[in-house]
């Protein structure tokens, strides 16, 4: 991978360990092992954040490095469920929902038709008053 670019490179990294190795950051692969989705989530969502990289290939790899060792301590640190880099592990806290006053509305209910049914003279009606008149 010596003779590769950056970006030749960075195509052929598939695992974390991948990442790691390749950026030359110290790791535990017990740590690893445990988070490998969660770092390279959470360098990909750092990464995206990051905003433009700069011109030369040797600065975008201070970058890369520094991004992904950031990436990597985060686990170290704490753990997949404190961190909630993944969609799911939000899906289970409070949600806010804000409906302002005017949007509430409410109907009344239309009052009884004459012989106490509810059904407004459409329709059969099956009040006890009607069914004692038949």
């Amino acid at each position: 991978m010596d003779d590769l670019t950056l970006d030749e490179a960075l195509e052929d990294l598939e695992s974390a360990e991948d990442f790691l190795n390749y950026f030359g950051v110290a790791f535990d692969a017990a740590v690893v092992h445990v988070n490998r989705l969660h770092i390279l989530q959470r360098y990909h969502n750092t990464l995206a954040q990051a905003g433009a990289l700069p011109e030369s290939e040797a600065a975008q790899r201070a970058v890369y490095t520094t991004l992904l060792t950031r990436a990597y301590q985060d686990f170290v640190t704490s753990d997949a469920l404190t961190e909630k880099v993944f969609k799911v592990f939000h899906m289970h806290e409070p949600q806010t929902t804000f409906v302002p006053l005017s949007s509430i509305t409410f109907s009344a209910k239309p009052e009884p038709a004459a012989g106490g049914c509810d059904c407004g003279g459409k329709g059969v009606c099956h009040s006890s008053e009607a069914a004692l008149r038949n």
